[in-house]
């Protein structure tokens, strides 16, 4: 049934077909190009967009941030660290409670079972001691048990320290 003319026969439409096309896709080419199609452009409308792109936006310093937290807006970001810590005085999770934490002294929580780590940290939980746990946690005290990946945002961690200390 299938013999060589068949073959032969069946290959060579093919690339028949396949000339046409090229031959059709090179004229239309030819044809269709405008005749300006490299030239400069002849007028250019200013819309404004790379000015505001221009602009650089200064990042807030964290004193900066946490003069102007919102605690309203760190009750949401609570819910990060609501899966280990809690915020009632003397009820200790995964991880000790935090009322309160905001200037106490670290490690300071009866009944929780630190890791050694917490003290390079330093001796109290200022704001800005708290904003750099919250930023990486074990970049700031490298071995602690907290596997946090951290708050990049300054902004939030503010927002969030000033909820903390707001709730106690």
């Amino acid at each position: 049934m299938f013999d060589t003319m068949v073959l032969t026969k069946a290959v060579a439409a093919f690339c028949g077909a396949l000339l046409v096309f090229l031959l059709g896709n090179w004229a239309a080419s030819a044809i269709y190009v405008p005749r300006n199609a490299g030239a400069e452009q002849a007028f250019i409308i200013d819309t404004g967009a790379n000015d505001v792109a221009a602009e650089p936006v200064a990042e807030l310093s964290f004193e900066e941030a946490f003069e102007i937290a919102d605690a309203s807006a760190g009750s949401r970001l609570w819910s990060q660290c609501r899966a280990c810590h809690a915020l009632e005085a003397g009820r200790n999770g995964v991880g000790p409670y935090l009322h309160g934490v905001v200037n106490r002294s670290i490690g300071a929580v009866a009944g929780f079972n630190y890791s050694g780590a917490l003290a390079q940290a330093g001796d109290v939980w200022a704001p800005e001691v708290l904003a750099e746990f919250l930023l990486n946690p074990n970049a700031l005290t490298p071995g602690t048990s907290m596997s946090y990946r951290g708050m990049s945002s300054v902004q939030d961690r503010a927002n969030l320290i000033a909820y903390i200390e707001s709730e106690s």
